[in-house]
Formats: structure tokens, sequence, C-alpha cells
């Protein structure tokens, strides 16, 4: 079976050529399917970001190797290679203001597929079609710096999606944003993976972003420690509180009240979930 990506027992080592060595990424292993929802967590220091540059060839292994769509990132012909794998997955960092190159808001979603040398057209249907689809094409010919900062990551997303990817990487995306940004941000890329089938790979230290997603991977020490769906990778909160990282808020209260007694469903993750259940043991009562 050909996976849109496959992490070959990736290793990757800053310095190595140096005394002290920082070996960042350790014997991964890890295949995304097309149209996967998948989150990726870890403390800080853990290779998440290290991990996320490596999708589609910033960074390359020092031993493993790793392929999109059977495109190895390190092949001999790399700079072609490597142009045709950043067509299908595309990248977004944190800090919009980094990565967003024009002024007005149409112009810099349609810089990526104008370097691809699109015909305008096709660039104009396409950068439409982004704006739309992420709800802010009453934005297109807004001054970016007018925008807020969770607007502003839309409008990287947008940049990215208009060049027509199978996989978009974020890279802890909304540290910088605020509540309302983060929910516009997720909800946007869940709309994008449902409705597109675009797979989103999404690095947070956020867990309660995480239980949003239909697979969660779990990195420590440049390991991969845990990898399924959340519910499974969530109610394991002894294994979760080893590598540093907390319980997301809800699975720890209905956690607790389970351990005083109380019938509350297993697995629950949402505040949304914990509430309706809850409701519904009082009206039993």
């Amino acid at each position: 079976m050909e996976y849109l990506i496959d992490f070959r027992n990736v290793s990757f080592t800053y310095g190595s050529a140096t005394e002290n060595p920082v070996h960042a990424l350790k014997e991964i292993n890890l295949r995304i399917k097309e149209g996967e929802f998948i989150a990726v967590i870890g403390p800080n220091g853990s290779g998440k970001s290290t991990l996320a540059r490596h999708f589609n060839g910033l960074l390359t292994p020092t031993s493993g190797e790793v392929l999109v769509h059977g495109l190895s990132t390190t092949n001999s012909n790399q700079e072609k290679q490597l142009i045709e794998i950043r067509k299908r997955v595309g990248m977004v960092f944190q800090n919009p203001d980094n990565q967003l190159v024009s002024s007005i808001v149409e112009e810099d979603v349609a810089f990526g597929p104008e370097n691809l040398g699109i015909p305008q057209a096709e660039i104009r249907r396409r950068v439409n079609h982004a704006l739309a689809t992420l709800n802010i094409f009453k934005y297109r010919r807004e001054s970016i710096c007018h925008l807020s900062e969770g607007q502003k990551q839309l409008v990287a997303i947008a940049g990215v999606l208009a060049m027509k990817p199978d996989c978009i990487v974020l890279d802890e995306p909304t540290a910088l944003l605020d509540p309302f940004g983060r929910k516009q941000v997720l909800e946007s890329l869940k709309k994008l993976n449902r409705d597109e089938g675009i797979a989103i790979i999404f690095i947070t230290h956020f867990m309660s972003e995480a239980v949003y997603f239909d697979r969660v991977a779990v990195m420590d020490c440049g390991e991969i420690k845990m990898d399924g769906p959340p519910g499974d990778i969530f109610s394991q909160s002894s294994l979760i509180k080893e590598v540093g990282l907390d319980i997301p808020v809800a699975a720890q209260l209905a956690d607790e009240l389970i351990q005083r007694g109380f019938p509350v469903a297993p697995g629950i993750l949402h505040v949304e979930e914990l509430v309706s259940n809850l409701c519904q043991l009082k009206s039993k009562i």
C-alpha cells in the first residue's frame, strides 16, 4: 500500500559533526493516509517542529527515509523532486506574519500559484475558491495589516490551499491566537478535511485542540510514544502525565467523577459531551 506520507526509521541530529549533537528524532515510523485528520502533541523539546519540517523536505533525515506518494525527500534528483513534493504537502507556521508576502489578501493567496506558472484564469479561480472555502472572501481586497491574527492565519492557509495540496501541515498555528481565532482556524481545518478531502497534520501543545482530531500522535524525547484515536490516548492518563502533558479538562473531570462512583460515560473528551451526560444523569434521578 502506498501511503500519502511514510516515515521509515527516520532519525535526525542537529550538529551531527559537533561534539554536542542533539538527537531530535529517533527511529520514527509514521504513516499518514489520504484524508487523515491527525494532531501531533508533545512537550517543548519533544521534536514536534523538527518532525513537521520533514513532511515536505524542509529538513531531510540524518538516517532513514521520508516518502511522499512514493517520492523520497532525499532523492538524488532532489530539486525537481522537492518541487513536486511541496506541491503535494503545504506548510503553515506559527506566526502568519512570517509567511505572508503581499500587502493585499488576494494578492498574497495568488503568490504560490503564480510561482508555479499557473495560467491567470486558473489562479483567479483557485484564489476565489480558497477564500470562499475559509469564509474570508469578503476580505479579498483588504490590507493584511488590518486583519486580526486569526484572519491572517486563515489567509496563510488559503495561500497553501490555492496550490491544491493533498496535505497541509500546520506547526502550532494557533499558539499566538486568542480563543476566538483558535476556534476559527480549527473549524476551517475541519471543513477543509471534510469537504475537500485534504489531509491535515496539526502540531499543537493545546490538549483542548487535539481532542477534535480523529487521530493523535504523542511525541517525547524525539520518539512517538503513543498513536491512536483521542479517546484511547487520553484514557491513559498516567502515560500522558509521564511525558509532561495535561489531560483535557473534560476528560479529567469525567475521570474524577467515575472514581467517586458517578455513572459517567467513559471516554468523554469534550465539555459539551460532559454537560450533556451530566444532564442525562440528572434527569434520571
